[in-house]
C-alpha cells in the first residue's frame, strides 16, 4: 500500500424527505446569498424546487435561480452562472439534480472569484486559490460528484471535454434522498450504475500491490451494483434498493475506495470524446469503452483480472490457465451491462468507427503516453475505439 492522505470533509444528510433541510444548511454553511442551480424541468414539475425555495426562505436567505443545464455540461451556461453571481452578490451555490448540474456549479464556483477565464483550469493552465462554497440536493446516483472535489465540462467550440479537480469545490454538504431518483427511466438509471461501476473499476486496476483493504471495499461496492441495479430497474420505486445504489454512487467516488494505490482514469478520458462527440450519456458512452478497455490491457496482469472475475463475477478460477478466468470475467461485465439495456458498441451508442482519427486527436496527447495502469500512445487508444467499435456478445 502507498502512503496516502485522505480528507472527505463533505457533510451527507441521507433519507427521506432530507431535501425540506436544504435551507437550514446553507445556513450552517455559511451561506446568504444563494443561487440555485438546476437542469430541466423535472426539478420543477416534481416540486423539488419549490421545496427547495421555501426552506431557503424559511431561513431567511435570499436566492436566484439559474437552470438548463444540459447532460455533458456546457462551458456557456457556466459563463452566464458566474456573471448572475457576480451581478447580485452570490456567497454560495446549491446544485440540485445530478452529476452534470453538480459539475456546472462547481465552474461557476471556480470562476466567480478569479478574475481570468473559467476555463484557464480545465485547460491546465492554471490552479484556483479560492472559491464560492458548493452544496447539492443529489437527484441522480452516477456520477459521485455530490461527495468529489472533480467537475467535466464541455466548451462547445471545438466539442473539447475536459475535467479538473480541486478540494476547493468539494461539496460542503449534500442532501441526498433516495426517494428523488425513483421517477428516474430505466435507461437513466442503468447509465448511472455503470458510471459508477467505471469508478470503482478505475481504482481497482491498480500496478500497487498489497492493498486488500481497498480491494475488498471496491468489490463490496461492485457487488451491491450487481445486485441492487436489476431491481430498480425492475421495480423503480424499491426505496431500499434506490438507496443502496445512491451510497454506493457517493463511495465509490469520494476517494475512500482509492487511497493508497495508483489509479488509472484512462477509459473516463476515452469515454469523454465520445460524449462531447456524439452528446451521448456518459454512463453510456462507458459501457462500450471500459470492457474494450479491459480487452486492452488485462495481459498486463492477468491475475488481477481474474481476480474481479471470481471475487465479484463467481467464474470459477483456471489455475491451470488464468487468462481463460480474466476474458470470462469481462465477458461477464459485458453481459451484465447488456441486462441492464446499456449499449456495447459504438452502432448501439450511435458512433462511428470512421470518426476513429478525430477522437483520437482530440484526446490530445500527440506523442506522448496516458494512464496509470497501463500507458496508453495515441495509437492505443485507436485501438481501444476500435474493439469498442466492433464489440459483440
Amino acid at each position: 500500500m502507498d502512503n496516502f492522505q485522505f480528507w472527505s470533509p463533505t457533510e451527507f444528510v441521507f433519507g427521506k424527505d432530507t431535501e425540506n433541510e436544504a435551507g437550514k444548511y446553507v445556513k450552517k454553511h455559511g451561506g446568504t446569498k444563494v443561487l440555485i442551480h438546476y437542469g430541466g424541468n423535472s426539478a420543477v414539475k416534481s416540486g423539488l424546487l419549490d421545496k427547495v425555495k421555501i426552506s431557503l426562505a424559511e431561513q431567511d436567505i435570499t436566492y436566484r435561480v439559474l437552470g438548463g443545464v444540459q447532460p455533458n455540461p456546457r462551458d456557456t451556461l457556466v459563463y452566464d452562472g458566474i456573471q448572475l453571481c457576480r451581478d447580485n452578490g452570490i456567497d454560495f451555490i446549491l446544485a440540485v439534480g445530478g452529476g452534470s448540474v453538480i459539475d456546472s456549479a462547481k465552474a461557476i464556483a471556480l470562476g466567480v472569484p478569479y478574475e481570468g477565464d473559467f476555463w484557464d483550469f480545465y485547460a491546465g493552465k492554471a490552479e484556483p486559490v479560492k472559491a464560492l462554497p458548493v452544496a447539492t440536493v443529489l437527484t441522480i446516483a452516477a456520477a459521485g460528484s455530490e461527495g468529489s472535489g472533480d467537475s467535466v465540462i464541455t466548451k462547445e467550440e471545438g466539442g473539447l471535454k475536459r475535467g479538473f479537480g480541486s478540494d476547493l469545490i468539494r461539496p460542503r454538504f449534500s442532501i441526498m434522498d433516495p426517494q428523488l431518483t425513483c421517477t428516474l427511466p430505466p435507461y437513466q438509471t442503468a447509465c448511472g450504475a455503470t458510471d459508477i461501476m467505471a469508478h470503482v473499476f478505475e481504482r481497482y486496476f491498480t500496478n500497487t500491490q498489497e492493498v486488500e483493504v481497498t480491494d475488498r471495499l471496491c468489490e463490496a461496492v461492485l457487488l451491491t451494483m450487481i445486485k441492487e441495479t436489476p431491481r430498480v430497474i425492475a421495480d423503480p420505486n424499491n426505496y431500499q434498493a434506490r438507496a443502496n445504489i445512491m451510497w454506493a454512487g457517493t463511495v465509490a467516488h469520494n476517494g475512500i475506495v482509492g487511497v493508497g494505490r495508483s489509479q488509472d482514469w484512462n477509459s473516463h478520458g476515452i469515454e469523454h470524446e465520445l460524449s462531447a462527440l456524439y452528446d451521448c450519456a456518459h454512463g453510456a458512452g462507458l459501457a462500450v469503452i471500459m470492457p474494450a478497455w479491459m480487452e486492452f490491457v488485462y495481459k498486463h496482469n492477468v491475475m488481477r483480472f481474474a481476480q474481479v472475475a471470481v471475487r465479484v463475477w463467481g467464474c470459477p478460477m483456471d489455475y491451470e490457465n488464468p487468462e481463460n478466468t480474466a476474458l470470462e470475467g469481462i465477458l461477464c461485465f459485458r453481459h451484465f451491462l447488456r441486462s441492464i439495456g446499456m449499449p456495447i458498441n459504438f452502432e448501439e451508442l450511435g458512433a462511428k468507427e470512421e470518426d476513429i482519427p478525430a477522437l483520437v486527436d482530440k484526446f490530445g496527447i500527440g506523442d506522448g503516453k496516458t494512464g496509470g495502469f497501463v500507458h496508453l500512445s495515441a495509437e492505443d487508444i485507436a485501438s481501444i475505439y476500435r474493439l469498442a467499435a466492433r464489440a459483440q456478445i
